[in-house]
Protein backbone atom coordinates (compact mmCIF):
# COMPACT_ATOMS: atom_id res chain seq x y z
CA UNK A 1 0.00 0.00 0.00
CA UNK A 2 0.81 3.50 -0.45
CA UNK A 3 2.74 5.12 2.21
CA UNK A 4 4.54 7.92 0.08
CA UNK A 5 3.99 10.76 -1.79
CA UNK A 6 2.38 10.55 -5.03
CA UNK A 7 -0.03 12.53 -7.50
CA UNK A 8 -3.59 11.64 -5.98
CA UNK A 9 -5.89 9.90 -8.47
CA UNK A 10 -8.71 11.85 -10.42
CA UNK A 11 -11.02 9.53 -9.27
CA UNK A 12 -11.49 7.28 -6.31
CA UNK A 13 -14.11 4.69 -5.26
CA UNK A 14 -17.58 5.77 -4.15
CA UNK A 15 -19.10 4.11 -1.25
CA UNK A 16 -19.85 0.60 -2.09
CA UNK A 17 -23.61 -0.84 -1.13
CA UNK A 18 -22.72 -4.48 -1.90
CA UNK A 19 -23.65 -7.26 0.56
CA UNK A 20 -20.10 -8.35 0.83
CA UNK A 21 -19.28 -5.07 1.85
CA UNK A 22 -21.78 -4.56 4.77
CA UNK A 23 -20.23 -5.82 8.13
CA UNK A 24 -23.29 -6.62 10.90
CA UNK A 25 -23.08 -5.39 14.01
CA UNK A 26 -25.54 -4.74 17.19
CA UNK A 27 -26.71 -1.63 16.23
CA UNK A 28 -27.65 -3.08 12.44
CA UNK A 29 -28.49 -6.94 12.73
CA UNK A 30 -32.02 -6.27 13.97
CA UNK A 31 -32.44 -4.33 10.34
CA UNK A 32 -30.46 -7.01 8.67
CA UNK A 33 -32.68 -9.51 9.83
CA UNK A 34 -35.75 -7.53 8.70
CA UNK A 35 -34.73 -7.12 5.04
CA UNK A 36 -33.98 -11.15 4.62
CA UNK A 37 -37.66 -11.67 5.63
CA UNK A 38 -39.87 -9.84 3.01
CA UNK A 39 -42.38 -12.00 3.59
CA UNK A 40 -42.97 -10.95 7.10
CA UNK A 41 -43.32 -7.56 6.80
CA UNK A 42 -46.96 -6.23 8.06
CA UNK A 43 -48.72 -4.80 4.94
CA UNK A 44 -45.70 -5.45 2.93
CA UNK A 45 -44.12 -2.63 4.16
CA UNK A 46 -41.14 -1.59 6.57
CA UNK A 47 -39.22 1.56 7.00
CA UNK A 48 -35.31 1.76 7.88
CA UNK A 49 -34.95 5.06 10.07
CA UNK A 50 -31.69 6.39 12.22
CA UNK A 51 -29.48 9.29 11.87
CA UNK A 52 -26.74 9.81 8.64
CA UNK A 53 -24.26 7.04 8.31
CA UNK A 54 -25.62 4.08 9.86
CA UNK A 55 -25.80 2.12 7.01
CA UNK A 56 -29.70 2.69 6.10
CA UNK A 57 -28.91 3.19 1.96
CA UNK A 58 -26.59 0.37 2.61
CA UNK A 59 -29.48 -1.84 3.43
CA UNK A 60 -31.63 -0.68 0.76
CA UNK A 61 -29.28 -1.65 -2.32
CA UNK A 62 -28.83 -5.24 -0.29
CA UNK A 63 -32.38 -5.72 -0.34
CA UNK A 64 -33.10 -4.03 -3.50
CA UNK A 65 -30.25 -6.36 -5.25
CA UNK A 66 -31.82 -9.31 -3.37
CA UNK A 67 -35.29 -8.60 -4.26
CA UNK A 68 -34.89 -7.11 -7.54
CA UNK A 69 -37.17 -3.90 -6.56
CA UNK A 70 -36.53 -0.92 -7.65
CA UNK A 71 -34.45 1.81 -5.91
CA UNK A 72 -36.31 5.56 -5.97
CA UNK A 73 -35.25 8.65 -3.81
CA UNK A 74 -37.75 10.33 -2.18
CA UNK A 75 -36.42 13.66 -3.13
CA UNK A 76 -37.49 13.06 -6.83
CA UNK A 77 -40.38 11.77 -6.21
CA UNK A 78 -43.08 14.37 -7.29
CA UNK A 79 -45.93 11.83 -9.14
CA UNK A 80 -46.46 7.87 -9.38
CA UNK A 81 -44.34 6.54 -11.87
CA UNK A 82 -45.45 2.65 -13.10
CA UNK A 83 -44.73 0.46 -10.27
CA UNK A 84 -42.03 -1.92 -11.02
CA UNK A 85 -42.89 -5.45 -10.53
CA UNK A 86 -40.85 -6.52 -7.41
CA UNK A 87 -41.48 -3.28 -5.13
CA UNK A 88 -39.83 -0.40 -4.36
CA UNK A 89 -36.82 1.19 -2.13
CA UNK A 90 -37.43 4.64 -1.27
CA UNK A 91 -34.10 6.18 -0.05
CA UNK A 92 -34.55 9.37 2.02
CA UNK A 93 -38.37 9.00 1.88
CA UNK A 94 -39.21 12.14 4.38
CA UNK A 95 -37.81 14.53 1.95
CA UNK A 96 -40.69 13.47 -0.81
CA UNK A 97 -41.81 17.36 -1.31
CA UNK A 98 -45.52 16.03 -2.76
CA UNK A 99 -47.15 14.22 -0.17
CA UNK A 100 -49.78 13.13 -2.54
CA UNK A 101 -47.17 11.28 -4.66
CA UNK A 102 -46.33 9.40 -1.58
CA UNK A 103 -49.45 8.96 -0.38
CA UNK A 104 -50.46 7.34 -3.88
CA UNK A 105 -47.70 5.16 -4.42
CA UNK A 106 -48.21 3.66 -0.78
CA UNK A 107 -51.99 3.16 -2.15
CA UNK A 108 -50.62 1.63 -5.18
CA UNK A 109 -48.24 -0.40 -3.67
CA UNK A 110 -50.86 -1.99 -1.46
CA UNK A 111 -53.28 -3.04 -4.18
CA UNK A 112 -50.78 -4.47 -5.94
CA UNK A 113 -49.62 -6.44 -2.89
CA UNK A 114 -45.78 -4.86 -3.60
CA UNK A 115 -43.67 -4.40 -0.99
CA UNK A 116 -41.86 -1.26 0.44
CA UNK A 117 -39.03 0.15 1.99
CA UNK A 118 -38.46 3.47 3.02
CA UNK A 119 -35.37 4.89 4.65
CA UNK A 120 -35.50 7.98 6.58
CA UNK A 121 -34.10 9.76 9.51
CA UNK A 122 -36.72 9.41 11.72
CA UNK A 123 -39.59 6.45 11.73
CA UNK A 124 -42.43 7.19 9.19
CA UNK A 125 -45.06 8.08 12.75
CA UNK A 126 -42.59 11.47 13.35
CA UNK A 127 -42.95 12.90 9.92
CA UNK A 128 -44.41 15.94 10.10
CA UNK A 129 -46.70 15.10 7.23
CA UNK A 130 -50.31 17.50 6.30
CA UNK A 131 -52.50 14.80 5.01
CA UNK A 132 -54.40 12.46 7.38
CA UNK A 133 -54.65 9.64 5.20
CA UNK A 134 -50.77 10.04 4.58
CA UNK A 135 -50.56 10.03 8.41
CA UNK A 136 -52.43 7.35 9.43
CA UNK A 137 -50.75 4.99 6.29
CA UNK A 138 -47.65 6.00 7.96
CA UNK A 139 -48.30 5.54 11.96
CA UNK A 140 -48.72 1.72 10.50
CA UNK A 141 -45.28 0.98 8.95
CA UNK A 142 -43.36 -1.31 10.92
CA UNK A 143 -39.96 0.82 11.91
CA UNK A 144 -36.98 -0.47 12.58
CA UNK A 145 -33.94 1.95 14.23
CA UNK A 146 -30.49 1.54 13.16
CA UNK A 147 -28.55 2.35 16.35
CA UNK A 148 -24.87 4.06 16.51
CA UNK A 149 -22.00 2.33 15.08
CA UNK A 150 -19.92 0.31 17.68
CA UNK A 151 -15.98 0.64 17.53
CA UNK A 152 -15.59 -2.38 15.84
CA UNK A 153 -17.33 -1.43 13.28
CA UNK A 154 -16.11 2.24 12.83
CA UNK A 155 -12.73 0.15 12.54
CA UNK A 156 -13.71 -2.38 10.14
CA UNK A 157 -14.80 0.83 8.50
CA UNK A 158 -11.88 3.05 8.41
CA UNK A 159 -9.29 -0.13 7.24
CA UNK A 160 -11.95 -0.09 4.09
CA UNK A 161 -11.61 3.12 3.60
CA UNK A 162 -8.09 3.40 3.94
CA UNK A 163 -7.30 0.40 1.70
CA UNK A 164 -9.69 2.06 -0.77
CA UNK A 165 -7.37 4.58 -1.22
CA UNK A 166 -3.82 2.44 -0.87
CA UNK A 167 -3.08 3.76 3.06
CA UNK A 168 -1.57 2.44 5.38
CA UNK A 169 -1.73 4.00 8.53
CA UNK A 170 -0.68 2.99 12.04
CA UNK A 171 -3.11 1.30 13.82
CA UNK A 172 -3.07 3.98 16.76
CA UNK A 173 -3.87 6.98 13.67
CA UNK A 174 -6.75 4.24 12.64
CA UNK A 175 -7.63 4.43 16.44
CA UNK A 176 -7.75 7.79 16.91
CA UNK A 177 -10.01 8.60 13.90
CA UNK A 178 -12.33 6.33 14.95
CA UNK A 179 -12.34 7.32 19.02
CA UNK A 180 -12.08 11.65 17.86
CA UNK A 181 -14.47 12.21 14.58
CA UNK A 182 -18.43 12.35 14.68
CA UNK A 183 -19.35 8.53 14.89
CA UNK A 184 -20.56 8.19 11.31
CA UNK A 185 -19.57 6.61 7.77
CA UNK A 186 -19.92 9.77 5.92
CA UNK A 187 -17.82 11.71 8.69
CA UNK A 188 -14.93 8.87 8.53
CA UNK A 189 -15.42 8.88 4.36
CA UNK A 190 -14.88 12.95 4.21
CA UNK A 191 -12.02 12.66 6.93
CA UNK A 192 -10.00 10.02 5.20
CA UNK A 193 -10.47 11.37 2.00
CA UNK A 194 -8.99 14.98 3.00
CA UNK A 195 -6.39 13.50 4.94
CA UNK A 196 -5.54 12.07 1.95
CA UNK A 197 -5.43 15.04 0.01
CA UNK A 198 -3.56 16.90 2.38
CA UNK A 199 -0.70 14.42 3.26
CA UNK A 200 -0.27 14.63 -0.84
CA UNK A 201 -0.43 18.02 -1.17
CA UNK A 202 1.90 19.03 1.53
CA UNK A 203 4.01 15.86 1.65
CA UNK A 204 3.57 14.93 4.84
CA UNK A 205 2.91 11.42 6.37
CA UNK A 206 -0.84 10.66 8.45
CA UNK A 207 0.26 11.33 12.39
CA UNK A 208 -2.10 12.04 14.73
CA UNK A 209 -1.20 15.66 15.05
CA UNK A 210 -1.34 16.24 10.93
CA UNK A 211 -4.75 14.50 11.32
CA UNK A 212 -5.70 16.97 14.04
CA UNK A 213 -4.41 19.98 12.21
CA UNK A 214 -6.27 19.06 9.14
CA UNK A 215 -9.42 17.49 10.82
CA UNK A 216 -9.61 20.57 13.50
CA UNK A 217 -13.01 21.60 11.95
CA UNK A 218 -14.69 18.08 12.12
CA UNK A 219 -13.52 17.93 16.02
CA UNK A 220 -15.60 18.60 18.90
CA UNK A 221 -13.52 21.56 20.86
CA UNK A 222 -12.23 19.40 23.96
CA UNK A 223 -10.83 17.61 21.13
CA UNK A 224 -8.89 19.93 19.61
CA UNK A 225 -7.29 21.29 22.89
CA UNK A 226 -4.81 17.81 23.42
CA UNK A 227 -3.09 18.00 19.68
CA UNK A 228 -2.86 21.64 18.89
CA UNK A 229 0.35 22.35 20.10
CA UNK A 230 1.55 18.71 18.67
CA UNK A 231 0.18 19.99 15.08
CA UNK A 232 2.12 22.44 14.91
CA UNK A 233 5.46 19.89 15.73
CA UNK A 234 4.73 17.68 13.31
CA UNK A 235 7.03 18.27 10.22
CA UNK A 236 7.98 15.25 9.47
CA UNK A 237 8.26 14.81 5.16
CA UNK A 238 7.35 12.09 2.93
CA UNK A 239 10.73 10.53 2.14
Amino acid sequence: MRDTGQMALAIFPTPRFAEADFREAPSNAQAYAWITRTAEWPNHRLALWGDAGRGKTHLLHIWAERTGAALWLGRTLSALPDLPPAGIALDDADAVAEETALLHLLNAAGEARLPVLLAARQAPARWPVRLPDLASRLRAVTAVELGAPEDTLLRALVARLLADRQIRLPDAVQEWLVRRLPRSADALREAVVRLDTASLDRQRRITVPFAASVLADMLEPNEISGTGSLAAQDEAPLL
